[in-house]
């Protein structure tokens, strides 16, 4: 994974109200619960105790009790109680769990992944996103694969007609997105397969942003044209707009082998007047998703399953030149990688005796344990190989 970067680790919607929530991702078990003035907390979810899972226990009050034992845990991450040392027990200052930064934003909840800073970077999307006029749905699901051959899945889309080209519900969406409205849209499935020679592509790289515009068309009849609009943003969002369709997926890894979805549909522009009944129209999305979950998307890890080697590099892959992309994505992944690692072996500015104590804090987390090599710094402040 790429280090000193927001992560969207879940849906706003996915945190339970009067419970901890338990996920896995970056490799690690976490929990997240609300504090009694409505702040997130994301923490490690191993009990340092026993090892028992904390998402599995109970909020009282401003704590999440392991389900073993009853140890309460603060939101700065402290034990608060040892019911079996009683009350008044001496509470072992070792027992603490790590605490995460997250922040939510655009209905998503968002982890920080890297070293310890005193100001983190705001999270953005590229304008595109970020200032989208259109309602939208988000679902999220697993699959069994690294995140970086899913994400390359999402940087190219010339696999299309030969990977959906047979399923009857890509049938029904060929049929009415290429079909010929001449000749009643019974064209679609011709004019879908012979649409595969990629022309006029154009990639401009803006920071961490990757933006890549195409034609894909049938050779020999230019009538047959679709253009594509994608934009990368590190470390894990595609977007992808073709026609009426714009769909957003962050790949965010779960660990080396399994990557967590989250994908967005925006509404459609005729979705209006083809429901005219608005509350109806979140479920027509929602039903989009599930059929790109289920059928298109699933088609797609079929094959992902078994590529070799498992996880994407530079220099694994023979790369075309519409690959353009594609190889710029892994460029930047190593170079933020590299980045990261120079930035956690940097000696670090003494902090005066007069500093906030937040700053001094994150001196001295920052000052030793920093890893190097295939090391990657991550939220506690702590190193550990990454995925």
């Amino acid at each position: 994974m790429i280090p000193n970067q927001w992560y969207p680790i879940l849906r706003t919607e996915d945190i339970k109200r009067d419970a901890p929530t338990g996920v896995r991702r970056l490799g690690e078990e976490l929990v997240l619960w609300r504090a009694l003035d409505g702040t997130l907390v994301c923490q490690s979810a191993r009990c340092p105790h026993k090892g028992a899972n904390l998402s599995e226990g109970r909020l009282v009050g401003n704590s999440v009790a392991c389900p073993y034992h009853g140890f309460r845990f603060g939101t700065d991450g402290a034990c608060r109680l040892v019911p079996a040392l009683g009350a008044e027990g001496r509470v072992p200052a070792s027992l603490r769990v790590d605490t995460y930064e997250v922040r939510e934003k655009y209905d998503l909840v968002w982890l920080w992944w890297g070293d310890k800073r005193a100001n983190l970077p705001e999270i953005e999307l590229p304008h595109e996103l970020a200032e989208h006029p259109r309602p939208y749905e988000t679902i999220t699901f697993s699959r069994p694969v690294h995140y970086t051959r899913y994400i390359e899945s999402l940087l190219e889309f010339y696999h299309v007609t030969f990977v959906h080209r047979d399923h009857w519900a890509n049938i029904i969406d060929y049929t009415f997105m290429y079909g010929s409205w001449r000749k009643l849209w019974t064209d679609g499935r011709r004019r879908y397969i012979a649409a595969n020679k990629i022309v006029n592509h154009s990639v401009d790289v803006d920071g961490t942003i990757i933006r890549n515009t195409f034609d894909q068309c049938e050779e020999g009849d230019p009538s047959n044209t679709w253009h594509f609009n994608l934009i990368y943003q590190a470390p894990c969002m595609t977007h992808v707009k073709q026609g009426l369709l714009e769909v957003t997926t962050w790949l965010v890894p779960i660990d080396e082998h399994h990557t967590q979805a989250i994908m967005r549909l925006y509404e459609y522009p005729l979705l209006k007047m083809m429901v005219p009944f608005k509350p109806l129209r979140p479920l027509v999305l929602r039903l989009s998703l599930m059929m790109e979950q289920y059928v298109q998307d699933q088609q797609d890890n079929d094959i992902m399953a078994r590529q070799e080697p498992k996880v994407s590099e530079r220099g694994v892959n023979k790369f075309i030149a519409v690959d353009e992309m594609n190889a710029k994505y892994l460029q930047m992944r190593d170079r933020l990688k590299a980045e990261a690692r120079a930035e956690a072996e940097r000696p670090q500015e003494p902090v005066a005796d007069d500093a906030p104590a937040a700053a001094r804090a994150v001196a001295d987390t920052n000052g030793h344990g920093n890893g190097s090599g295939d090391k990657a710094v991550r939220a506690g402040g702590l190193s550990r190989t990454a995925p």
